[in-house]
This record gives C-alpha cells, sequence and structure tokens, in this order.
C-alpha cells in the first residue's frame, strides 16, 4: 500500500479520528452538511464513544466527496501517543483493506499524528501471501492508497521517512521469518543479505572452510548433523566518523531446528522455521540504518545455521571446542542457540572491536513462560545500556524487561568434563542461558542480550498492527535505541 502526505484530496474513503469528548473534527464538517448531518447524527445516537480502537463506518449519499467515511476512535487526546496512534491506523486497514475501495484519505490535526498513523497504516498492511495460489479477488486488499491529511505535510512527511525506514527493516524480518525452510537456510538467507550491498552495506559471508580455519567448532557443531552448509555473515554499516567503534548486533540464525539428536515433539515443529527470529531481527535493523542513511557505525553479525538430526551430529555427551578455546559438554543438542551465539561473540570482538554489543536470539521457551508474548527478556551487567535499550522499548513497543544475572545462577553450568555443560538444569533457564553466553563476551564490553522466544512470534490475540505470524520484532527497537545513542543529535 502507497502512503502519501497532502493538504486535502479526493477519495473513495474518508476517515476522521474523533476523541471521547465526540466532538466532530472541523475537517469533518463539509461531509457532514453534504451529507444532510449523517455523521452528527451517527455520534449521536450509535454506540460509538470515540474509545481507542473503536470504529464506525457510514456509507455516504452522492453529494458527498466520499463514499464512505470512517469514523476513527481516538481515546482521550491528551493521552493519544505514538502507539496509541499506530494502533487507530492498524485498527483502520483491518476494517477497510478489503472494502472494496481503492483511496483512503486520513485527516489528522498535527503532522505527528499523521506520520504515527501513517506507521500503523504500513505495519498493518503486511502481507506474506507468496505461496498462495488460489486467492479469490476478494479475499485480497482493494485498498491500494492512503493519504494523511494534515497542516505541515512537508514534517510529517519528513517524520515518517525516518520512522518508516525501520518499518521496512520490519517487513524484512518479517520475510526472512515467514519463508519455508527448504526456501530459506544458511546459503539462501546469506544471498539475501548480500542484496543489502544496494543501498551501501558491507557484507562479508563466511563458510565452512573458513570457520574451521578461525577455529569455531562451537557453531560448526551445531550445523555438522545438515547436509546445508552454515555460513557467517558480517554486515558492516558505516555511517558515522572513521575513527568511530562500531556498535555489534549479533543474531542467532538457526534457520531450522529439529533439536537434533534431543529431538524435539513433532507437534509445533513448524514453527521452528522461526528459529533464526535474531539473525532477522539484525539483518532488519541494518536495512533500516541504511535506508536513513544512519549517521553511526553499525556491524551486525548473523551465525546461520540448521539442527539437524543425523549419523554426523553432535550428541549428548560430545564436547566442543569454541574459537575462544574454551570447551563445552554438549548435555542437550536442543540448546543449540548459544553454541551458534558463542562463536559469533568471539568473533564480533576480536575482528570488529566494537564498543558495545546486543545479541538477539529466539533462546529459550522458558522466557515465554516468564514474560509471554509482550516482553523480550533483557539481561546485561550495564545499567546504561539495559536503560536506554528498555527507553527505546517503551516508544516503539517492542518491549524489554531486565531480568537477573548472578554467580549463583552461573554455578549451574559447571561440568565433569568440560569448561561449562550447555545446559543448567530445569530452573532459571533464561538465566542460565544468559550466563552461558556471559562467559564469550570479554570482561568490560557492554553488552545486552535479548531472549525473543516470546515475541519474534505471537500466539492467541495481536495487534492489528502484527498481522503476520512472524512479528518481525527488532528493527524498530535497535534503530530507536542506536538513533537515540550513537547518532548526533538534531535537535
Amino acid at each position: 500500500m502507497e502512503i502519501k502526505f497532502a493538504d486535502k484530496i479526493k477519495a473513495d474513503m474518508a476517515a476522521f479520528v474523533i476523541d471521547q469528548d465526540l466532538r466532530l473534527p472541523k475537517a469533518a464538517e463539509s461531509f457532514d452538511k453534504a451529507s444532510g448531518g449523517v455523521l452528527s447524527q451517527a455520534l449521536s445516537s450509535a454506540r460509538f464513544t470515540g474509545k481507542n480502537g473503536q470504529i464506525l463506518s457510514l456509507v455516504m449519499p452522492e453529494a458527498c466527496d466520499a463514499r464512505r467515511v470512517i469514523l476513527l476512535g481516538g481515546g482521550a487526546r491528551e493521552k493519544r501517543d505514538r502507539l496509541t496512534c499506530e494502533e487507530i491506523g492498524g485498527a483502520l486497514v483491518k476494517a477497510e483493506a478489503k472494502s472494496g475501495y481503492k483511496k483512503l484519505a486520513v485527516y489528522t490535526d498535527t503532522a505527528e499524528e499523521a506520520a504515527y498513523i501513517a506507521c500503523g497504516l504500513k505495519l498493518a498492511a503486511y502481507r506474506f501471501d507468496t505461496y498462495f495460489t488460489k486467492q479469490k479477488p476478494e479475499d485480497l486488499p482493494s485498498l491500494e492508497q492512503a493519504i494523511l491529511i494534515c497542516p505541515d505535510t512537508a514534517q510529517a512527511k519528513d517524520m515518517f521517512e525516518g520512522l518508516g525506514a525501520a518499518i521496512d527493516g520490519t517487513y524484512f524480518a518479517r520475510d526472512l521469518m515467514n519463508e519455508p525452510p527448504n526456501i530459506l537456510y544458511p546459503a539462501t538467507f546469506a544471498h539475501r543479505l548480500k542484496a543489502l550491498e544496494a543501498y551501501g552495506v558491507e557484507v562479508e559471508v563466511l563458510g565452512e572452510e573458513d570457520m574451521h580455519k578461525l577455529g569455531m567448532g562451537s557453531l560448526l557443531g551445531v550445523g555438522q548433523g545438515s547436509a546445508k552448509e552454515s555460513k557467517l555473515v558480517i554486515m558492516r554499516w558505516k555511517g558515522g566518523p572513521k575513527t568511530s567503534k562500531p556498535v555489534a548486533l549479533v543474531g542467532k540464525g538457526v534457520c531450522f531446528d529439529t533439536g537434533g539428536i534431543s529431538i524435539k515433539p513433532s507437534s509445533g515443529m513448524e514453527d521452528m522455521r522461526g528459529d533464526m527470529g535474531g539473525a532477522a531481527a539484525v539483518s532488519g535493523t541494518l536495512l533500516s540504518l541504511a535506508k536513513r542513511k544512519a549517521k553511526a557505525n553499525v556491524v551486525g553479525l548473523v551465525g546461520l545455521v540448521e539442527n539437524m538430526p543425523d549419523g554426523n551430529s553432535i550428541r549428548p555427551g560430545d564436547i566442543l571446542t569454541s574459537a575462544s578455546g574454551q570447551t563445552i559438554e554438549v548435555q542437550n543438542t536442543d540448546a543449540e542457540g548459544r553454541l551458534v551465539l558463542a562463536d559469533v561473540l568471539w568473533y564480533a570482538q576480536k575482528y570488529e572491536k566494537p564498543s558495545a554489543i546486543v545479541d538477539l536470539a529466539t533462546l529459550t521457551g522458558a522466557v515465554v513462560v516468564a514474560l509471554g508474548h509482550y516482553h523480550a527478556g533483557l539481561f546485561s551487567e550495564s545499567d546504561e545500556l539495559a536503560a536506554a535499550l528498555s527507553k527505546a522499548g517503551e516508544t516503539t513497543g517492542e518491549r524489554v524487561w531486565r531480568l537477573p544475572l548472578a554467580r549463583e545462577y552461573d554455578r549451574l553450568l559447571k561440568s565433569k568434563f568440560a569448561d561449562m555443560r550447555n545446559i543448567g538444569g530445569r530452573t532459571a533457564g533464561s538465566i542460565t542461558a544468559a550466563q552461558f553466553l556471559k562467559r564469550f563476551v570479554d570482561e568490560g564490553m557492554p553488552w545486552v542480550h535479548l531472549d525473543i522466544a516470546g515475541v519474534a512470534w505471537v500466539e492467541g490475540e495481536k495487534k492489528s498492527t502484527d498481522p503476520s505470524w512472524a512479528s518481525g520484532y527488532g528493527p524498530r527497537l535497535l534503530d530507536k535505541w542506536i538513533a537515540d545513542n550513537y547518532e548526533p543529535s538534531t535537535s
């Protein structure tokens, strides 16, 4: 769906945000007059209260400039923030995308409101229907264009261009996660990331021979049971001063996870196409930064593997030697994501020399039990990084919740045969996974681990701005965090 900004236009449908005081906006008065008071009558007699999320759709007479007028509940004006406006836009798309009309005009009072509603429209308009071959016309959206009407169109357009770049990254992350695993595996994932070079991102791809030379036995161990070659992709965006160290984003990219020899139950295993949600988030963020030409240096690193059961797969009891030299006793081959991240974290520090690291991974089911589908689990010893990411999460709606790291949990990783084991037992599964990763982060390196297993795809009731199986969590959060903390202020 195309999104534009204008100060006036004729369209098939016209939408107005209605406050809880139920006053008709000035821009709607001409529609009300031309219709003989249809809008005023609807507000006084219908069960429409202006509550946020409510929608009242009215068919208009021939005398009106629009065939349909939609009244959108905006709630109390003083409480209408970015996320509220996005929800308004999302609800509008959900209700009217298949209306049969092609052009929609949305009337707003401010440039900020217009830009944020436009974000909701775009997020909600996402579709992944690549593999449907027999869709009926009525199953397809008819809405082709949304025009935001506001007093300062230049300001609204500028705001949306920056925000929209992060949504483009969200689309990219959703696309990657939604692809079936026979289409998206390490080599094809890497090939898609090479396309980021068109936006100015430097992309380097390492194969198994390269990683063997680097001693990355932990990552390679996970992928050795698959017929698909494992890959490490390094994406560099150099938008800041040459002397500035980059921020490193590290993503778990298990393109399909059977659990390996410790095989998962068959029920629900198809969702393991999404076990590369961390890598998708990092990839989407790099696209976001490049599209808006971010004035920061950022490197994204994704370890891409498949975890398959095979005669050559790692077994419970095997001991792997990581690139850092630390040894790992594998007690459960389904705790594989941390094995991948261990070597990618080492590579990021040794070769990219970052100022800070954030890793993202669909790492544990335990974080879903703890936090459900509304927050990612955040682990860090840096109060500053944790606070900055929390703030960005509250702003964008991609929220995080800090969980503890402590020496007591670290002891649960003790092995009888190696430096550590890859699981910590039944309790505190998300925390022990984070403690495991911490062992591969250099002393003094600012680092955050985000466990996104509960937010990368969402079960049950979903927001209108999240219409896909894959949420695309991550790019909006990270883009905002980088803009606020690693780019020059524009104020």
